[in-house]
């Protein structure tokens, strides 16, 4: 993987359920994407060897969120990129801790 992005996506919402529920919209749209993911309970990770790919999902993620009813929306990006290399991937990171 030459890029990964973690995103915490946090659409305005008039309750837990609600704001559940828009998450929820924006992570099957992750999911939709085909990029290897994963879901912590703060923020998704995806990753990906085209950076702009993943770039546009975090744009998109923003879209989904309005889409789906939130009146706006605020995120946190945190972006890993080493187009000459690789980067840590996901599985390395946490599979250790998950068995």
């Amino acid at each position: 993987m030459k890029a990964s992005v973690a995103i915490q996506t946090l659409p305005a919402a008039p309750n837990d359920e609600e704001l559940v529920r828009i998450v929820d919209e924006v992570i099957a749209y992750i999911k939709s994407t085909g990029l290897n993911y994963y879901v912590g309970p703060c923020e998704t990770a995806i990753e990906g060897d085209d950076y702009d790919q993943l770039m546009d999902v975090v744009k998109q993620c923003q879209h989904v969120a309005i889409r789906a009813g939130a009146p706006s929306v605020s995120a946190y990006i945190k972006v890993t990129y080493k187009p000459e290399g690789e980067v840590l991937t996901i599985d390395k990171k946490v599979t250790k801790h998950h068995q």
